[in-house]
């Protein structure tokens, strides 16, 4: 099988929320189905079933993000180069067509979220500055067309 990337920071969050999940919500969903059962017939008890339909969303999350942090390999040996991109580094490219200076920590693919400036290494922007340095120029194909950017910047300050 094999291993998913993931940084320490993103497999206590998954787990974090995996653990939210069966402790709280799980037991919320069941007791709303025992009061839903209290109320009678359950073919037309429309509180049963909304409590089961929730139950089968948490169980089905709660499957999701099991098999995710099996799947998972924590990444703590980073190779801390300021000059070239590698996993887990900050990393700020300009786009060269239209001046904007965008800022990107490349992570595992089960914790990327752009909102918070986490990329995947596995997408088209992460897959084409892996590897690269500083002052590189690098097109990337993405579902918007292609984007032009140079490598302004690498560290390791993501806090």
């Amino acid at each position: 099988m094999d291993y998913v990337p993931i940084t320490r920071e993103g497999y206590e969050r998954l787990k974090k929320e995996l653990e939210r999940l069966q402790k709280e919500e799980r037991p919320k969903v069941i007791k709303a189905i025992e009061e839903a059962r209290g109320h009678g017939d359950l073919s037309e008890n429309a509180e049963y079933e909304a409590a089961k339909e929730k139950q089968a969303l948490i169980e089905a999350q709660i499957n999701d993000l099991s098999d995710k942090l099996s799947r998972c390999r924590i990444v703590e040996d980073f190779d801390k180069d300021d000059s070239r991109v590698t996993f887990g580094c900050v990393v700020v490219v300009e786009d060269l067509d239209s001046g904007t200076v965008e800022s990107y920590r490349l992570v595992g693919p089960y914790e990327a979220k752009v909102e918070l400036g986490t990329i995947s290494i596995t997408s088209p922007i992460g897959q084409a500055l892996l590897g690269k340095e500083v002052g590189e120029e690098v097109k990337v194909k993405t579902p918007k067309g292609i984007r032009n950017l140079e490598i302004v910047e690498v560290h390791w300050n993501h806090g």
